[in-house]
């Protein structure tokens, strides 16, 4: 379970930097996004009971992609490593 804490964290702290590289304030992401505030701030401080569905809209709206290649133990978001299993 440490695991995944990790990396819903280290998920969490990218969306931030991403966001924040982007000039965009929590408040304008759930929008462009279409959740609330609230979520945005779940995700970036790595709270694990987001919904699946309301992530890929964060991603969607900092104009990124989620790739998950079955059978590897990493994911990626838009080219830059996030999580690998060690």
């Amino acid at each position: 379970m440490k695991k995944i804490e990790n990396d819903i964290s280290a998920l969490g702290k990218t969306i931030k930097r991403l966001r924040v590289s982007q000039n965009l304030s929590q408040n304008q992401l759930a929008q462009l996004a279409g959740v609330s505030l609230n979520l945005i701030s779940q995700i970036e401080s790595g709270k694990p009971r987001v919904q699946f569905i309301k992530l890929l809209q964060v991603l969607n709206a900092l104009g990124l992609q989620l790739h998950v290649e079955l059978g590897s133990t990493h994911l990626v978001i838009d080219k830059k490593l996030i999580a690998q299993e060690n």
